[in-house]
């Protein structure tokens, strides 16, 4: 039996750049350190690898859905597919997700797009009240509000528009 092994490399921009001084009365010699914009993905891998109390199914399921760009979403059965487990296991551990929305459990759909789950309510159940303003709150309306601002186009229907993203890779992590 052979096991193939890849690995997700994460960006080169994780990597401390320097530039030339931009005013002239600097020296020379002087180097600036630009500030990493990828610094918080490093860190938010670090603390995955090193949490006390995730299974080795968890920190891969994480590490997985930091490769689901802003403005995209999947749902539980292709993460599930990609993972080799079940919807049901995708869910609850995305339940307990103690990195959202740093770990961006909030881009997991139900099937056909529909809202699905968020930290632990499932969208149109408990959870939810009718707001001052009469619109209503809960933890579906935080994961749509979520999804928007990432750019996600829901039909009057709440369904999210678009193609269900599947380009799975584990960040940081032993591929699939």
């Amino acid at each position: 039996m052979s096991t193939t092994i890849t690995t997700a490399t994460l960006p080169s921009s994780l990597s401390t750049s320097t530039s030339k001084p931009a005013c002239p009365s600097s020296s020379p010699n002087t180097t600036f350190t630009t500030p990493n914009p990828n610094t918080s993905l490093t860190k938010t891998l670090h603390r995955i690898s090193l949490h006390p109390t995730l299974t080795p199914y968890r920190r891969r399921l994480y590490r997985t859905l930091l490769s689901i760009p802003p403005g995209r979403w999947t749902t539980y059965s292709a993460l599930s597919a990609y993972l080799g487990s079940s919807p049901r296991a995708v869910g609850n551990a995305l339940r307990t997700n103690p990195f959202a929305p740093g770990v961006p459990c909030h881009r997991v759909l139900g099937s056909g797009g529909c809202l699905g789950g968020y930290k632990g309510f499932w969208a149109g159940r408990s959870g939810g009240a009718t707001g001052a303003n009469g619109k209503r709150e809960g933890k579906g309306e935080e994961k749509r509000e979520l999804l928007e601002e990432e750019g996600v186009v829901f039909d009057g229907e709440g369904k999210a528009r678009g193609v269900c993203f599947r380009g799975f890779v584990e960040v940081g992590g032993k591929g699939k």
